[in-house]
């Protein structure tokens, strides 16, 4: 994995499998992991429960919160955390923390990801923002540190195709 930290930012919209697979590889590479919602303040989440979208103007001090947790936890090697990371400036500011920040970009068919929140109960994210979600989602570009996961097939496959990833960083 090279020298210095590395922080695998899990990303993607709302019911991709981010969470699922960012536990299942923090617990396979041994690294501190973190739930992008766990940095949410209450308004945000109010926000979105109510099911307004957020604003970049809502999202600038819940990223830096991430970013100020992914530099604390650079002594530990790296981090392993999830965050919707939706537009490239979400994206650029993340990668601002100490280390190598590599985005893994976890997708799944639209349909499949409605089922998900749809069935979920312990979630605040209701359906209903799925499609602000997709249409403010900025695709990693050609020089971004990234790799798309398409979230198919068992979920140990899909752990072994991120770590096959991180295994030729």
């Amino acid at each position: 994995m090279g020298s210095g930290p590395l922080h695998l930012v899990l990303m993607g919209i709302s019911g991709s499998g981010k969470t699922v697979l960012a536990e299942r590889l923090a617990a396979r590479l041994g690294l501190p992991y973190a739930e992008a919602d766990e940095f949410h303040p209450p308004a945000n989440i109010a926000k979105m429960a109510s099911g307004t979208p957020l604003t970049d103007e809502d999202r600038w001090p819940w990223l830096e919160s991430m970013r100020a947790w992914m530099d604390q936890e650079s002594s530990a090697g790296g981090t392993v955390s999830t965050c919707s990371a939706l537009k490239r400036i979400y994206r650029d500011l993340l990668r601002g923390a100490a280390g190598r920040v590599v985005f893994l970009h976890v997708r799944a068919e639209p349909a499949v990801i409605t089922e998900r929140i749809q069935a979920r109960t312990d979630h605040f994210m209701p359906a209903s923002l799925l499609p602000s979600q997709l249409a403010t989602l900025e695709l990693l570009a050609e020089d971004e540190d990234g790799w798309v996961l398409e979230n198919s097939g068992s979920v140990d496959e899909l752990v072994e195709r991120a770590l096959a990833v991180v295994a030729g960083l």
